[in-house]
């Protein structure tokens, strides 16, 4: 049985999660718009995956005696001023969401709940690879700077990693 503060605290990962996911098909919309479509097909990607994560929370308090409840949620930004600014939103976005799985994997311990404590251990390493990812793509973009070759390059690579991701090619 799920304590009343874990829930609570769940409750609020599933509001981040569900945002992130909407703040990620924002950002497939708009690289769609600008002709970044190996991007928005990275994002598009990033958005279903969010979305999973949320569902995983969904499940988890729902099968410990909770009950998960959806929030309403704010309209995520719609433009960007370039490809840069947006791989740097979702950098601060990765970390906001690793500094609140941190703060449940703390509540958990406090609680001494163990089964929290270990299902939350999945959403420790994912955090891990999403911001390593995410730093490797502003480190390349750092490098190209604006240059429109290199851009097509990278937006290339986002659309390969995105369909490589989509055993279906649903990219």
């Amino acid at each position: 049985m799920i304590s009343k503060p874990i829930e609570k605290a769940l409750q609020q990962q599933i509001a981040l999660e569900a945002y992130s996911s909407s703040v990620y098909l924002s950002m497939a919309c708009w690289a769609d718009v600008e002709g970044f479509e190996g991007t928005a097909a990275f994002f598009y990607k990033q958005s279903d995956e969010e979305r999973m994560h949320m569902l995983k929370l969904v499940h988890f308090i729902n099968d410990n005696d909770g009950h998960a409840q959806i929030a309403k949620q704010d309209a995520p930004p719609r433009n960007w001023k370039d490809i840069h600014s947006l791989f740097r939103e979702v950098l601060e976005q990765e970390q906001k969401v690793t500094q609140s799985i941190h703060e449940l994997v703390n509540l958990s311990l406090k609680e001494k709940d163990h089964a929290s404590h270990n299902f939350l251990q999945w959403y420790v390493n994912e955090q891990m690879e999403e911001e390593k990812q995410i730093k490797t793509i502003l480190n390349k973009l750092k490098i190209l700077g604006n240059d429109g070759s290199g851009l097509y390059l990278l937006d290339r690579e986002l659309g390969e990693r995105a369909a490589m991701a989509d055993p279906e090619g649903e990219a």
